[in-house]
């Protein structure tokens, strides 16, 4: 499990428990959490095809 999942099950936690205790600085939290998951999601999979393209053009 990587970051970006831990990310996001950490942040759907804190949100779910947010709405159940009614404390809206949890659900916030959480949706913080799940929003640094998806970033961190898209960075690297910007830099996988970024390296993946470098790598298709050394071989030519």
């Amino acid at each position: 499990m990587t970051d970006t999942h831990i990310d996001s099950a950490k942040g759907r936690l804190k949100e779910a428990a947010g709405v159940l205790s009614g404390n809206r600085q949890l659900k916030h939290e959480g949706r913080v959490d799940q929003a640094k998951g998806s970033v961190k999601g898209a960075v690297d999979r910007i830099a996988n095809a970024l390296v993946g393209h470098k790598a298709d053009q050394k071989q030519d």
